[in-house]
């Protein structure tokens, strides 16, 4: 399986809820960054520090978040998906839908770095209320 396959198959499995088979994915040292400025921003160093941080936050705090790719860009190691991010800020019923860039790093079948890229501003305004 490639490396491109692995990454779509990680956000295949997300789209279905598996969180499981995402956190399978990841090294054990994975060094996971979310944008400064994003609700998660900062670096996360375990898929345990990666579930707790972001993906929980993520099924609390928002209706039907989705992270979407439109197009992946295959580097061999490294993989970039380009797409769109939706959902409702359940704190102030406020949707969004900025576009991402993800780039992950893989080693060995599994994510090693992922770095996301995202219009930060367009997700702050959706938690003012």
């Amino acid at each position: 399986m490639s490396n491109l396959d692995l990454v779509r198959g990680a956000y295949e499995a997300f789209a279905r809820g598996d969180i499981p088979s995402v956190l399978g994915f990841l090294s054990t040292d994975i060094e996971w960054t979310e944008a400064e400025g994003f609700p998660y921003g900062g670096t996360y160093r375990s898929p345990d520090a990666v579930l707790s941080g972001v993906f929980m936050r993520l099924g609390t705090e928002w209706d039907g978040f989705a992270a979407v790719p439109d197009d992946f860009i295959d580097g061999g190691d490294r993989v970039v998906a380009l797409g769109k991010y939706g959902g409702t800020y359940k704190a102030t019923g406020k949707s969004i839908q900025p576009h991402f860039a993800h780039v992950w790093t893989i080693r060995d079948g599994k994510a090693v770095k992922f770095v996301q890229y995202v219009d930060t501003l367009l997700v702050h305004r959706a938690l003012q209320a």
